[in-house]
């Protein structure tokens, strides 16, 4: 690989959008534009003293693309550079992230702590999966900090967290949460999907290790998995690194590769994005049928000066009710002309679930009631279509 002299600490020191569009490039000596994609599952060795020291971790250089690839490489770079970060690693999808970067911190005996709004699939891994191993949790109010401290104690190994969560878009003070963890020794996870680190970065809040999904906003075109976990050198090294690397999860270089080339458009897609999302959730506000408009940057958001002072937009999403419940959302949606009815997000496209019925379905109603999530809610992930021509299809669906 060549590395030109002094190319890394100038883009370690770049600016936002140049990290986006050059952090971590690598270039084979055939002077290549765009990053190479390595398709291959393992390495050669010139002899085999070189082997053993690369397996014993005493020279750099890579072994088996399930412990890594120089395409992943470059996306992870990218990445934490972007993040601001001391470490990143690539994985096969973001509930691997969130799997690799809870899992690999606790063992029989311990406590979790986690805010009780969360996308199913985190909900059933913190109140269902880990207990089978012997790891006990508990749910809070994200925004109740009395119920932070009371659940936070001396057995509490990490606290969990998502902001905006999903579907229903509650902020939560990262750097208060942050603190009442660290003065009780536990770490801080925070699920950062919704936001993505252009509008918001939780390391610098306090947080200390940070989850994605790549198969959102970092593609934001439909057509991988991925996932990412940014966190200290010292936490991917001697906690992260072991884990995963004999578990599995591994991040496609294919698909590193794509993710590589949708983060050089990252910031463009969701400063618009977050434009028009603001615009529709302004406008459904006096739409007849709406009973609800869920939008952290919304005035009538009762976390806004929280979303304004942590955010740095009010990110892509809008959640909204209607009334009637699950048949007048069922009926809304088989009227939509443009939005697709899909479960995804982070897409250039435009798209929208019914979330009872689908990403919180296996939950159960008890649970998704706790989160204020109804039967008439419905979660729209804003592309890049015209706002006008979205507004036109959601007024005459709603009509």
């Amino acid at each position: 690989m060549l590395k030109p002299p002094g190319k890394s600490a100038t883009i370690e020191n770049a600016g936002e959008s140049t990290r986006l569009v050059r952090g971590g490039i690598e270039r084979t000596h055939h002077g290549e534009t765009a990053e190479a994609l390595f398709l291959n599952s393992g390495f050669v060795y010139p002899d085999g003293e070189t082997a053993e020291r690369r397996f014993a971790g005493e020279e750099e250089g890579y072994v088996y693309a399930r412990y890594g690839n120089p395409t992943v490489t470059m996306f992870e770079e990218r990445l934490r550079l972007l993040e601001g970060a001391e470490a990143c690693y690539g994985v096969g999808s973001g509930m691997a992230a969130v799997w690799g970067a809870l899992a690999c911190q606790v063992k029989a005996g311990d406590h979790i702590v986690s805010s009780r709004a969360l996308f199913g699939s985190c909900y059933q891994i913190v109140t269902n999966i880990l207990p089978r191993f012997g790891v006990t949790s508990t749910l809070v109010d994200g925004n109740d900090m009395a119920r932070w401290r009371d659940a936070i104690g001396p057995g509490t190994k990490l606290v969990f967290l998502e902001s905006p969560s999903n579907p229903g878009l509650e902020i939560i003070d990262i750097a208060q949460v942050s603190a009442i963890a660290h003065q009780r020794g536990a770490s801080v996870v925070v699920d950062n999907i919704f936001a993505t680190p252009i509008l918001q970065k939780p390391l610098e809040l306090g947080a200390d290790v940070v989850v994605y999904s790549g198969t959102k906003h970092f593609d934001g075109q439909g057509r991988v998995l991925g996932g990412a976990i940014v966190s200290t050198r010292k936490f991917k090294e001697e906690l992260l690194k072991p884990f995963l690397r004999h578990t599995g999860p591994s991040l496609s270089p294919f698909n590193a590769w794509v993710l590589l080339k949708g983060m050089e458009t990252l910031k463009l897609r969701v400063m618009a994005q977050c434009d028009a999302a603001l615009a529709i959730a302004t406008a459904l506000q006096s739409v007849p049928g709406v009973s609800r408009v869920s939008y952290p940057f919304l005035d009538s958001h009762p976390q806004a000066a929280l979303a304004r002072r942590q955010m740095r937009g009010g990110g892509t999403v809008v959640t909204f009710d209607v009334g009637g419940g699950k048949a007048q959302a069922f009926d809304m949606l088989r009227r939509l002309r443009l939005i697709d009815i899909s479960n995804n997000l982070g897409d250039a496209k435009s798209l929208i679930t019914h979330p009872a019925s689908t990403t919180h379905r296996n939950i159960g109603p008890e649970a998704r009631a706790a989160m204020g999530i109804g039967d008439g809610m419905l979660r729209l992930s804003v592309g890049l279509e015209d706002v006008e021509d979205l507004l036109a299809d959601l007024q005459q669906a709603l009509a």
